[in-house]
């Protein structure tokens, strides 16, 4: 007993791991599950790149040489590459508490200009009328209010308002909150979707569940929140699952991969020879708004971007949809013959 007693006060006394530690420190500081899955992955990616050498024994020059890999030998973006970095110095910032003071002349990868797929009018109404159920009603929600698609899993009973017609987007990118207009023609679905979702929310309950997760201090604040339908997932998953870091059994919302994959089959089924996503419907839904002649700094708003150069995009797509532009071959076509001359 003696040893055994001995066993467990030096597993209790063991370290932790670095990765744990970095796990620890971003829950404390509230990072979503998202990006802590993504800086776990770059900063294995780092350790791994190095030979398993402990970040510790480590610093600037490893971290330039890892992130000109990354942009010379892998090519990946910009975003991609400017992403690593931050996980790298959030590690040495708040887990290590050795903060990265040199300057880091790594090689940066290059920002390419992309025009963002847009769907004509035409070929959105097929796509939609392509797919039935639930995913057919997210998708017409990304297209009627520009929402991301993240942004539209996460809403709460409570943020639909059927009275405003209008949808409270929370703690969107940048952790920003805005408004989007509720499109009418979807009220009448999308209430009946709801009354299925609050019977499934009142079977969980009866079963001991019906609890969902909080964000922020809300969850210690108000402990018995989760269990209110307000704050219902309006998408939620069709099964149960153990939360990843409180290890609760919840019902969260639906994985993203599910419309991603129903929006593909569509496309497919409606003979649309482009690469359609989730965000496709969002970046349709500003291009038509301008073509219907909505001022760019209201779509600005309704996109939820902090710089209107991000919006002006879509000015660049639709110049380049207008019917007015003709291609010099067509006017050569359309030209009258010139009458031949006599001998």
């Amino acid at each position: 007993m003696v040893i055994m007693r001995n066993q467990v006060v030096s597993i209790r006394n063991r370290p932790k791991r670095l990765l744990d530690q970095v796990r620890e420190v971003m829950r404390v500081k509230r990072y979503s599950i998202r990006t802590e899955q993504a800086y776990i992955r770059w900063i294995k990616n780092f350790i791994l790149f190095h030979g398993k050498r402990h970040p510790s024994e480590m610093g600037e020059p490893e971290v330039e040489a890892f992130l000109t890999w990354l942009a010379t030998e892998k090519n990946v973006a910009k975003s991609t590459q400017n992403q690593a970095f931050n996980a790298l110095i959030f590690l040495y910032r708040e887990v290590l508490r050795a903060p990265l003071e040199g300057r880091i002349d790594a090689v940066r990868s290059g920002k390419k200009q992309r025009l963002p797929v847009v769907l004509s009018k035409e070929e959105t109404a097929r796509l939609l009328n392509a797919m039935s159920g639930v995913p057919q009603l997210m998708a017409k929600l990304l297209y009627g209010t520009g929402m991301r698609l993240m942004e539209c899993l996460r809403l709460r009973v409570k943020d639909v308002d059927f009275e405003l017609n209008e949808i409270r987007v929370r703690n969107g990118k940048g952790e920003t909150d805005r408004l989007v207009f509720l499109p009418e023609s979807i009220k009448p679905s999308l209430k009946e979707h709801l009354e299925r979702v609050r019977f499934i929310y009142q079977d969980d309950l009866k079963k001991g569940y019906g609890e969902v997760y909080l964000p922020g201090a809300l969850e210690r604040k108000y402990p018995r929140a989760g269990r209110n339908w307000i704050w219902q997932y309006v998408f939620p998953s069709i099964k149960l699952s153990k939360d990843p870091r409180s290890g609760v059994i919840r019902r969260h919302h639906m994985d993203p991969s599910t419309l991603d994959r129903a929006i593909k089959r569509a496309a497919k089924l409606a003979d649309i020879n482009k690469r359609v996503s989730s965000h496709t419907l969002r970046h349709s839904f500003a291009t038509h708004l301008l073509q219907n002649g909505t001022d760019i700094r209201t779509i600005q708003s309704l996109l939820g971007h902090k710089d209107i150069s991000t919006t002006m995009i879509y000015t660049h797509v639709l110049r380049q949809m207008s019917p007015r532009i003709k291609s010099p071959l067509d006017m050569l076509v359309e030209e009258p013959a010139l009458p031949k001359q006599a001998k």
